[in-house]
């Protein structure tokens, strides 16, 4: 009898905790409206390097510079699609939800720069690994989603 108490005890601090953490639709939309904001403008920078020719660069060094630019844009584009998922998921709201989802999508513009950056590595005779950028995607977004969350 004891441990169904404690069990419904339990139950109860946990339904409470998820109510605590809940966010009125207006500010989780104002929250993800913010993320997405920067999703937009990152985008709009990838269609920009996609679209344009391969530079060229004079040293191996300044190909490197270039590459950990757009690697940390990609970080950066990632951890906002995250973070406004996470917003999106503190409210009940299928709207706000929806819209934190549709630009996950963008994601294929990471692929497509992986690509680019691939085939300009080859243009400037420089080495360049896709692999190593999609583990420092996997290993600098937690930290950048810590670095570019709202406060509560």
């Amino acid at each position: 009898m004891a441990a169904s108490a404690m069990l419904t005890c339990a139950l109860a601090m946990l339904a409470g905790a998820g109510v605590a953490h809940a966010a009125p639709p207006e500010t989780a939309r104002a929250r993800v409206a913010h993320h997405l904001r920067q999703v937009e403008r990152l985008s709009e920078h990838f269609e920009d390097v996609l679209g344009r020719a391969c530079p060229r660069f004079p040293t191996p060094a300044a190909w490197d510079a270039y590459v950990d630019t757009e690697t940390d844009q990609l970080v950066l584009l990632v951890a906002h699609l995250e973070q406004a998922w996470i917003e999106a998921k503190r409210t009940g709201d299928d709207d706000v939800r929806r819209a934190a989802k549709a630009p996950r999508r963008q994601t294929a513009q990471g692929k497509a720069l992986v690509d680019k950056l691939a085939t300009c590595a080859e243009r400037n005779g420089a080495a360049f690994s896709p692999l190593e950028v999609w583990r420092r995607v996997e290993r600098d977004v937690p930290r950048r989603q810590t670095e570019i969350a709202l406060p509560q």
